[in-house]
Parts: C-alpha cells; sequence; structure tokens
C-alpha cells in the first residue's frame, strides 16, 4: 500500500527536515554535485550527510513514481513493471538459496519493499539496514499494514559500520543501495564480517561499463546528471566493484551485467518516447503533471519551498539515467553472487 494522492507527496515532502529548511537543504545538497562546483571528494568525506538529506528531500516523490520497491528491472516483453520488480526481487532470494528460518540482511533497505516481497516470498526474516529516519518510520508503518512486522524490522546504522556481530546472517543482499557507499571494499569488508562463512551474499549494483569514456564531455555529463539525481558520491565501474569484492576475501560465483540481455530497456520507464497506463506517473506526461502539482502545491504552501528544485534534479537523473542506458555506459543492475568461505584459508 503505498502513497497515492497529492497531498500524502505533500505531506512527505522533506522527509525528517523541518518543512521551513527544505530549501536550505536542497541548495547544500545541490552544492555536493558537479553541476554546482562540488567535488567527489567532498561527497565522499561527507557522504552520510549528502544521502540523507537526498532521501529525506526524495522518498516521496519515489513512492508516488514507483511505489514500495525504489528499483530497477530487466523485464519481458508483454511483463508489467510491478511484475519485473517482484521477479528481480524473487531472483535474488532464488540466488541465494533462502529457505524458512534464515536470518536475512537487506543493506541499504529504503522504505522496505523489497525486503517484504522476499520474506514473504521465502519465509524468512528480513532485517533492513538504513541509515534515514525518514524512510524507516514509514518502513515501519508499511510493515505494520502487510502484517510482517514480525518478520521484518528496521535498524538504523550506516553500512559501513554495522552494529551486528560478526558471523550473524544467512544471507546479505544490496538492491541499487551500497552505490552510496564512500569506498566499496569499506561496505563489502563489513558485509563480509557479519555474513556466515559458507553463506552469500547477491547484490544489483549501479555502475559505469566498460564502454564509459572518463574523457568523453557527453559521457561525463551524464554520469555527473545520475550523481546529483541520485545522491551518489561517485559511480563506479563493473570491473572496481568486482576487485573490491576479492579485496574483501569473496569467492565470486558469478556476476553479470543483466541489462545486456534484458528483452524491454530497463530504462523503457523513464524513456520521453515511452508511454504506458500502467506506469503513467514515471511517463513524460506523468511527470510533466507531477512537475506542475508540485509547483501548485508549494505555491499554495501544501508543500514546503525547495519541492519543486528537487523535482527539476530528479528530471536531471531521468535523462542522464535514459542516456546513459541508450548508450550502454550505464548499468543498474549489474548483479554478482559471491560466497564468504568456510574458513580465511579457503
Amino acid at each position: 500500500m503505498s502513497k497515492a494522492g497529492a497531498l500524502d507527496l505533500a505531506s512527505g515532502l522533506g522527509g525528517k527536515i523541518d518543512k521551513t529548511e527544505v530549501l536550505s537543504a536542497v541548495e547544500k545538497y545541490e552544492k555536493y554535485h558537479v553541476f554546482y562546483g562540488g567535488e567527489e571528494e567532498e561527497r565522499k568525506a561527507n557522504y552520510t550527510d549528502m544521502v540523507n538529506k537526498y532521501y529525506d528531500l526524495v522518498t516521496s516523490f519515489y513512492e508516488f513514481g514507483w511505489g514500495e520497491s525504489f528499483h530497477f528491472a530487466a523485464r519481458w516483453k508483454g511483463e508489467s513493471l510491478k511484475e519485473s520488480i517482484k521477479r528481480h526481487e524473487h531472483f535474488l532470494a532464488l540466488q541465494l538459496g533462502l529457505k524458512p528460518g534464515h536470518k536475512v540482511l537487506d543493506v541499504g533497505c529504503g522504505i522496505g519493499g523489497p525486503l517484504r516481497e522476499i520474506a514473504r516470498f521465502s519465509s524468512t526474516s528480513v532485517t533492513g539496514l538504513n541509515n534515514n529516519e525518514y524512510q524507516i518510520t514509514r518502513g515501519k508503518e508499511l510493515n505494520r499494514i502487510a502484517g510482517v512486522e514480525k518478520t521484518c524490522d528496521f535498524v538504523k546504522a550506516d553500512f559501513m559500520k554495522m552494529p551486528f556481530p560478526d558471523n550473524s546472517f544467512d544471507a546479505v543482499y544490496a538492491i541499487e543501495a551500497t552505490c552510496h557507499a564512500p569506498d566499496a571494499y569499506g561496505c563489502y569488508k563489513e558485509i563480509y564480517r557479519v555474513l556466515k562463512p559458507g553463506q552469500c551474499f547477491a547484490a544489483y549494483e549501479w555502475c559505469m561499463t566498460d564502454a564509459f569514456d572518463p574523457n568523453n564531455a557527453e559521457h561525463q555529463k551524464i554520469k555527473a546528471e545520475i550523481e546529483i539525481g541520485d545522491g551518489l558520491p561517485d559511480i563506479r565501474l563493473t570491473r572496481q566493484c568486482l576487485e573490491a569484492l576479492k579485496q574483501a576475501g569473496f569467492e565470486v560465483i558469478w556476476e553479470k551485467d543483466l541489462a545486456i540481455d534484458s528483452p524491454l530497456p530497463w530504462y523503457l520507464p523513464l524513456d520521453k518516447n515511452h508511454f504506458s497506463l500502467s506506469s503513467f506517473r514515471l511517463t513524460a506526461l506523468g511527470r510533466f503533471f507531477t512537475r506542475n502539482m508540485v509547483k501548485a502545491l508549494e505555491f499554495v504552501g501544501f508543500a514546503p519551498k525547495g519541492s519543486q528544485r528537487v523535482q527539476d534534479f530528479l528530471e536531471k537523473a531521468a535523462e542522464g539515467l535514459v542516456e546513459g542506458g541508450k548508450k550502454e555506459i550505464f548499468t543498474p543492475m549489474y548483479f554478482f553472487l559471491a560466497r564468504k568461505p568456510l574458513s580465511d584459508s579457503q
């Protein structure tokens, strides 16, 4: 059950930020990024503040447009966006071999759409790790509505410094979340620490592909649009993620950019040339209505000042994602399945 109405969108804008301070939060967030003179090192040094501001500002927009699961998916012809998202989540559960009674960790869980789906699909207990208070509050309410509060819970913490003992979980996954980490190795090493020996970690990572040319100005512009629109300190190459996994101690079972074989492009919902009634709010026309609705709500005082600026950088992200997908220089679904050895000597 997701927020569906205009007033729900307006009431959630800004998350836990005081409504009178949303505009200044937007301005501070924007200054972290290339378009406003920001530097990568500053974004990495202040990733907690940057990512928290980002999710306070955008969560209501995400839920209004996407529902409870904030991620893309490979998609078959004849399959709806909602169906593809569920299948994308079920695929993770199957790859991890989840079984009833397993204790599972969702790293960077958002408002918990995937963890609720995976817990119900696999009859497991899933803990969502998230450092954003507003998303956790919203996720707990959705858990209660779904009736899964006994098997699904949330922990507020930084995934670079997890508050769990060593060898705590039977499986760990991340869906388009660890891209927010300032250091992939440090993040994967923490996941390695809390995962039980012999068990697996699976993820979908946001990455630049080998087709990305750092000396190409258009490629750099696309990368910068995605970074500002999605709260990212940097976007790593697929091979950098793979190397970080190995350095952290994982055995990589298999890895692949799943965007390559997707019958329908993953970016189709955001493509201005595509129209769909089932995902109308994500289409060009739907986004036009949302943009003007937010403008009106901000004008009459129902939405805080700065809301339209948030909509603007989300639009910039959508443009960058579509262009990055079309040029095949960016993927939101670099998948890997990696195992923690039974012993360090293995």
